[in-house]
């Protein structure tokens, strides 16, 4: 299992080294995942709550740091709850901007979707259970595709800024795809609609980058 959730330093290393850690630069323009998810929306969500996540991670870990994200994470039950907290936003947020396009491509690549359809049946079947997930999680959270240390698929959901590699979850595994399910994601335009944000992300959603995921994952 350690081996397995250590190997994500391979998988956004742009932003997994030690020291201080920045905002990553938004891949579009706020405007281009319209009408998916508003401008108004992404404004804030990207410079604000993402911002303040860096902000505060490197204010609790300070100059002497020499962890990297990945390790913070794989360590999240021996950190200070700023730490777990800060570091879970920034990696989580920084995930999610990769997945996100104005072009996404619609369909993994055939050694995922194989492995997708010998699990799930199909993809719309996988997307299904996902958005149900999200959609049934309660509070604020995330929902996940992750590899298991067995090389299987698995969706599951973490609470707060959690996610699969910290040492505290239940479920763990290297994440191939996250959506974000806190409110802020979607309040202002879908309101308390968060069945039809979950709908609506699937047509921003590049599987090329989670089938790109995947593959570095085999590799190791």
């Amino acid at each position: 299992m350690k081996k397995i959730l250590l190997i994500t330093s391979v998988i956004l290393s742009n932003f997994l080294s030690a020291q201080n850690f920045t905002l990553p630069k938004l891949p579009y323009a706020y405007t281009a995942l319209e009408p998916a998810i508003d401008s108004v929306t992404m404004r804030i969500h990207y410079s604000k709550h993402h911002q303040a996540y860096v902000t505060n991670l490197n204010k609790a870990i300070g100059s002497s740091n020499t962890k990297s994200l990945t390790e913070l994470l794989n360590t999240a039950s021996t950190q200070p709850a700023v730490v777990r907290n800060n570091a879970g936003g920034h990696y989580n947020h920084t995930l999610f901007w990769e997945l996100l396009s104005a072009t996404p491509t619609k369909t993994p690549n055939p050694l995922l979707l194989n492995q997708i359809n010998k699990q799930f049946g199909s993809l719309d079947s996988l997307q299904k259970v996902i958005t149900a997930a999200g959609t049934s999680l309660f509070g604020s959270g995330w929902v996940w595709l992750i590899l298991t240390p067995s090389e299987e698929l698995k969706i599951t959901t973490t609470m707060n800024q959690d996610n699969p590699l910290m040492d505290v979850v239940s479920e763990r595994g290297i994440p191939l795809l996250a959506i974000d399910v806190w409110e802020h994601a979607y309040y202002l335009k879908y309101q308390n609609k968060r069945a039809e944000y979950l709908k609506n992300i699937w047509n921003i959603l590049d599987w090329k980058v989670v089938s790109d995921n995947y593959l570095r994952a085999l590799k190791k």
